[in-house]
């Protein structure tokens, strides 16, 4: 089976912060006319920054303009199994490829309660679950023993490993290799070779936003068998993430640099970080240093 890249395709706003669906409607048709595909409402989405009712018509816009030609993924992960659950039969009647659900965040939680939690949601909808592991954000980790639990799950269809760190997905990536069906998809950028290498059945990245054409290449030559492409087009995609999250938050820097590329993006919802004329100006030239 062909490996697949999925873009975690930013949340374009107008001026006001509502959304703007022509723009993430744009967005959409450039990943999936570079080769990529889509999950919505993730991390690099601002979904933490969106109402319940954004995230469902945020989600039929995104299938709509995709059309089925690429693979949809939307992230319906909240603090309270109750609304992850309201979410995802929502998602599920949309329509979509597959419902991510993050580890719940704001609130400690036991690896018994993360497998209730998953297990919970999974129970409830028809479309393939895949389990969402970004500890850094949510302060709640789903050890490899949790995921290998519920990998025996039948509607419990894989992992986002968006940790870091290469140990964890080893572990996740045993799992995969024990149990039929389950898939790893690596969410670090500068692991998406090495994880395609070692058996991931894909990768979703934050910073194929602002580079959609390098992602796909790593992709697609993988798939060919041309290894020394994918090595030189990864070399290309890391070196632009080091240049870039050097100067801040990743999702930021990556809205940001999507932003000084095509205006219509708008800002982040986010209160953290505001723009300011000497990091657009480090921004710009990094983008003029890998032609984009």
């Amino acid at each position: 089976m062909s490996k697949q890249a999925f873009v975690a395709l930013v949340t374009c706003f107008n001026a006001d912060e509502t959304i703007n669906y022509a723009a993430t409607r744009a967005q959409v048709r450039r990943q999936v006319e570079a080769g990529n595909n889509i999950m919505c409402a993730g991390t690099n989405g601002d979904f933490s920054a969106l109402t319940f009712e954004e995230k469902v018509r945020l989600t039929e816009e995104v299938v709509d303009e995709v059309g089925g030609r690429s693979r949809v993924i939307v992230n319906a992960g909240m603090p309270a199994t109750f609304e992850t659950i309201k979410l995802a039969r929502e998602f599920d009647r949309i329509g979509v490829d597959g419902i991510a659900v993050i580890t719940p965040f704001f609130i400690a939680c036991t690896q018994d309660g993360l497998i209730r939690h998953f297990s919970t949601v999974a129970d409830t909808v028809k479309t393939p679950v895949y389990l969402y592991d970004i500890p850094a954000r949510t302060q709640n980790h789903i050890e490899p023993e949790t995921a290998r639990t519920l990998a025996g799950h039948g509607n419990i269809a894989g992992i986002k490993d968006s940790g870091g760190a290469k140990e964890t997905l080893e572990a996740y990536l045993a799992v995969a290799r024990d149990i039929d069906g389950f898939e790893v998809y690596s969410g670090p950028d500068h692991l998406v070779l090495w994880a395609l290498q070692n058996g991931a059945a894909g990768c979703i990245s934050g910073l194929g936003n602002a580079m959609p054409q390098v992602l796909a290449g790593i992709l697609k030559a993988v798939n060919a068998g041309d290894f020394a492409e994918a090595e030189r087009q990864q070399a290309i995609f890391a070196a632009f993430r080091t240049d870039l999250y050097a100067l801040g938050f990743a999702p930021a820097m990556v809205k940001r640099a999507l932003f000084l590329q095509d205006s219509s993006v708008g800002a982040s919802r986010q209160p953290a970080l505001l723009p300011n004329d000497e990091q657009d100006a480090r921004i710009a030239e990094i983008l003029r240093r890998y032609d984009l």
